[in-house]
């Protein structure tokens, strides 16, 4: 497998919405609504970093990084999903090198920070962890997941763009 990241271009959307839909189908803790946030990301222009990944053109994952709002009004932070991977290529390398990748991007546009709703074990491999002083209702603490990207620190509640309650 040779593995190219690049920014996705509008003949993506489509494959981008199967692959999530697909890599989301039976996850225990989704709505099965992640392409849609996708979309509604992309159509209200906050698809801050979109990243994805291909071998021999075939979209095998996708990264989504977009604007947070904190409740201490720290700007420059992003939030980190969905993040997918073709079902049968996960466990290969792919979603780590979209972190890497979808990470690089954030520090290249200079950004403060990145926050995520996730799984500890996984992106503690990228330095994220949880943060009493960052907080997403609804989440338990442990899942609430933050990455200081410069030398700002922020405190609150994060709000995820609206897009996030994007359900068709």
């Amino acid at each position: 497998m040779t593995l190219t990241i690049r920014s996705e271009t509008p003949a993506d959307e489509t494959s981008i919405e199967q692959l999530t839909r697909r890599a989301f189908l039976s996850h225990p803790y989704s709505h099965q609504t992640e392409q849609f946030i996708i979309r509604a990301l992309r159509a209200a222009d906050a698809l801050t970093v979109s990243l994805v990944a291909e071998d021999g053109g075939r979209i095998l994952g996708h990264i989504a990084l977009s604007p947070v709002g904190v409740s201490d009004g720290a700007v420059g932070w992003y939030g980190l999903g969905p993040i997918s991977v073709e079902p049968e290529y996960q466990r290969r390398g792919i979603g780590h090198a979209l972190m890497e990748a979808g990470l690089a991007e954030l520090r290249k546009i200079g950004a403060s920070g990145c926050v995520l709703v996730g799984d500890p074990a996984f992106y503690r491999h990228f330095g994220f962890e949880s943060n009493p002083a960052l907080t997403v209702d609804g989440v338990p603490q442990e899942f609430c997941l933050s990455l200081a990207l410069g030398a700002s620190s922020a405190r609150g509640n994060v709000q995820f763009h609206p897009a996030f309650e994007a359900a068709s």
